[in-house]
């Protein structure tokens, strides 16, 4: 017989890097001129990016789409393009700055939302499995107690990260409101189910 037991372990984490989502977005009255408006707003937000400091690698493109509105189908409105990028801004100080950056790029700009994240989570990650294991020690030591009999050797050990924190909307009035974006403190949680022999 054996005792099997799930431990958690939290620990709260400063955020270093904010994963911007943004882009342009066009309407003409034909797919060609829509597709070369959006190319070149495209264009200018990633000229802007640069001059704000934004190194290329950092930008990644993640959407890219072109298709027909109806007015009422099958009469075509006009031709919408979008051209998605999402950001990685290392430095929180110029996060502000980046943000406006991409909404000075003109009508056709668009801010999608933003994501915090810690850079490196391994130290912290290694404080919060060794909470779980912690935890996870002492309620088998109390079911053993419970049942009477002496905690033997742990036979299993099993883990589980908690996921990331979900992107939050923004919306391009707030950004050119003058309004600051906060990283707050994320929590990092590992789950561990531990498996004990009876002594």
């Amino acid at each position: 017989m054996d005792i099997t037991v799930v431990g958690e372990g939290a620990v709260l984490a400063a955020p270093d890097i904010l994963r911007l989502h943004a882009g342009v977005e066009v309407r003409r009255a034909s797919a060609a001129e829509s597709f070369a408006a959006a190319r070149s707003a495209a264009a200018r937000l990633a000229e802007a990016l640069t001059r704000a400091g934004i190194a290329a690698e950092d930008v990644r493109t993640v959407e890219l789409s072109l298709g027909p509105e109806y007015e009422a189908y099958p009469k075509v409105a006009a031709y919408r393009a979008v051209q998605g990028v999402e950001v990685v801004v290392r430095d929180l100080s110029r996060a502000d700055h980046v943000i406006d950056t991409v909404a000075g790029v003109g009508e056709e700009a668009r801010l999608n939302g933003v994501a915090f994240e810690v850079s490196d989570p391994s130290g912290f990650l290694k404080e919060a499995r060794a909470r779980a294991f912690r935890d996870a020690a002492a309620k088998a030591a109390h079911y053993a107690e419970l049942a009477g009999r002496p905690l033997g050797r742990v036979v299993s050990v099993k883990e589980e990260i908690g996921r990331g924190p979900q992107p939050m909307r923004l919306a391009a009035a707030v950004a050119e409101a003058g309004a600051s974006v906060s990283p707050g403190r994320e929590t990092l949680t590992v789950n561990v189910q531990v498996g004990y022999d009876f002594g």
